[in-house]
């Protein structure tokens, strides 16, 4: 825990009115967003850099953050993406070999509060009973209805498009790390595998590994890319990435993908399973809570194999919205029976709303990237 000469009091608000009064041990001012929880037992450094939670504050369900501090490799983005921090005690006395700063420091060079010494058991309660809400954290002031002023501001992630503050600028070109690249040239002709083409709606990195790893071209092109000019650099493949928000906020990416199906072999993830969804005529609603956490049990109805998968979502596709479409369900949530994979049955494309490339969490389902490779293959002959 942080010491106590170092503390700063602060609270949490949510729209409801519950307060929880603790201390800063990172960051000074406010932090407004959706409130929600992770139940991850590790991997706070990916949380906070995944894109998926930009406009949320995360609390950590596991009591202690903060051990092994900050490392170069874990990075999911460039930045921080969480709007803050919530966890039952900060423990600024770090101990691993590839750490490289605090979680503290962390915090403060992106200008991100973190909030320790609440009650997070009663907290994730809270939200679990009430549903993920939106809320305050302030370093300033503990004036309640100033803050709940404030709160108020926050228009929620409903109808929010939050990809277009995550999504990269100009594409580039993944080779083991971001590499900058022109269009034209977005295929190298000394370097084999099959040619990816990568809609960025605020992509993890570990995903981009995963892809190159499995032998795969990368080039990660802006949410607001067309299909046009997508298919004109000739992929063997598109992928759909995970993202931030409504995924029905996003209607100009659901309107390219609608265009690039049966085109090219679709593979989605998370936001990109959603966005499939919809531009297949389905529909999304959003989830009393969501799924966030390294330990989402989910079934392979194709071989009837529980994975425990790692997952980030706050909106899920309906079921019922596809029941007349040629889809057919892969995998589904065993906690709640939500759908968690599809896969149409006229064309090549198919996506999960979970993260097989977890980081953190579990790789029970990295096969799916093998899966997205032989569906290329097939293309091609």
């Amino acid at each position: 825990m942080t010491s106590p000469w170092k503390r700063t009091k602060a609270l949490l608000l949510l729209e409801d009115g519950a307060v929880f009064k603790g201390y800063a041990f990172a960051g000074q001012g406010r932090a407004l967003g959706e409130v929600v929880f992770n139940t991850s037992m590790t991997g706070y450094q990916e949380v906070l850099t995944d894109p998926s939670y930009k406009g949320q504050i995360v609390t950590m369900t596991y009591p202690l953050s903060g051990t092994y501090g900050i490392n170069d490799e874990d990075m999911e983005s460039a930045a921080i993406q969480v709007e803050g921090f919530i966890v039952k005690e900060y423990q600024d006395f770090v101990s691993n070999w590839r750490s490289k700063k605090s979680l503290a420091d962390f915090l403060n060079e992106h200008g991100k509060i973190g909030l320790e010494g609440i009650d997070t058991r009663a907290l994730t309660r809270h939200i679990r009973v009430v549903g993920a809400m939106r809320g305050i954290i302030a370093t300033d002031t503990d004036d309640i209805e100033q803050l709940m002023e404030a709160v108020h501001t926050f228009p929620g992630l409903n109808g929010l498009d939050l990809v277009r503050h995550v999504t990269c600028q100009k594409p580039y070109r993944w080779n083991n790390g971001p590499q900058p690249a022109d269009v034209s040239e977005a295929w190298s002709k000394d370097k084999p595998g099959f040619k990816v083409a990568a809609i960025d709606c605020g992509v993890k990195y570990n995903i981009l590994r995963k892809l190159e790893q499995a032998g795969c071209q990368v080039m990660v092109f802006p949410a607001q890319t067309t299909a046009e000019e997508i298919l004109a650099t000739e992929p063997d493949g598109v992928f759909l990435s995970n993202g931030p928000g409504d995924p029905a906020a996003v209607g100009y990416v659901v309107d390219t993908v609608r265009h690039l199906l049966g085109k090219k072999p679709v593979f989605g993830i998370c936001l990109g399973h959603q966005l499939m969804g919809l531009a297949l005529g389905g529909r999304t609603f959003k989830l009393k809570f969501g799924h966030r956490g390294a330990n989402q049990p989910v079934k392979d109805l194709s071989t009837g194999k529980v994975e425990i998968t790692s997952q980030n979502h706050g909106f899920c596709v309906d079921l019922e919205s596809l029941k007349e479409k040629p889809l057919r369900l892969t995998h589904i949530n065993l906690n709640d029976n939500t759908l968690e994979g599809m896969e149409h049955l006229e064309i090549p494309a198919f996506s999960v709303q979970y993260h097989p490339e977890a980081a953190p969490g579990p790789h029970d389902a990295s096969y799916l990237f093998e899966r997205f490779v032989q569906l290329m293959e097939k293309e091609k002959k």
